[in-house]
């Protein structure tokens, strides 16, 4: 799973930005609410693109930074798939699972990876993933199930993909390595492309 993360991103310029990161071969594509006008965005892109993506089930769009049950109602109302939290916190979990969309809370110790587990996450996210490292990932590797999905985010870029992947990540949030507020298209375009080819080599 490769999340690309439009921290910052406008109204204005959400579908277009969507649109190039699709192109080149992103399925999932995050808006985080403390963006400006963050909910507007995330519907343009479902309203552009349809909820499930252009043309594949494969595609989905959701929303970050969700801290409260309110957040995630907010978010499936304007076509969420997907939640992404930066922090472990039942209530949200179970707000997720209710409404049907994919539950990936943060987590950093063993005690947050279980409890989310626990509390019916579908994948973990490792926040931030430079607080734990490659290391410290592969040590909780050998205690969560072995079915648990984990994906690195905080920092990540594609030169450190192989290193996450051979430490136990199953895929990657990419942020301010793809996508930073005042990029035109075709820089993301071309970020995108580095990044979507580095990605497909590591997981092959």
């Amino acid at each position: 799973m490769l999340i690309a993360i439009l921290r910052g991103v406008q109204p204005a310029e959400a579908a277009p930005v969507a649109e190039a990161l699709l192109a080149h071969g992103f399925t999932r594509i995050e808006v985080p609410l403390h963006s400006p006008q963050a909910l507007m965005s995330l519907s343009r892109i479902v309203e552009t693109f349809g909820a499930d993506g252009p043309s594949t089930k494969d595609v989905a769009f959701g929303a970050g930074t969700v801290l409260s049950a309110h957040d995630v109602a907010r978010a499936a109302g304007v076509g969420a798939r997907f939640i992404v939290s930066p922090n472990y916190d039942a209530e949200v979990i179970a707000a997720t699972k209710a409404a049907g969309l994919t539950s990936i809370p943060g987590v950093v110790t063993p005690s947050e990876c279980f409890a989310a587990l626990a509390a019916g996450a579908d994948a973990l996210k490792l926040f931030p993933a430079t607080q734990v490292g490659a290391r410290g990932l592969r040590a909780l590797r050998e205690v969560l199930p072995k079915p648990t999905r984990i994906i690195p985010v905080g920092g990540v870029d594609e030169s450190q993909f192989a290193e996450w992947k051979a430490a136990g990540a199953c895929g990657f949030g990419v942020g301010g390595a793809l996508y930073r507020p005042g990029m035109t298209t075709a820089e993301v375009s071309r970020r995108a492309l580095l990044i979507v080819a580095r990605y497909r080599v590591v997981m092959a």
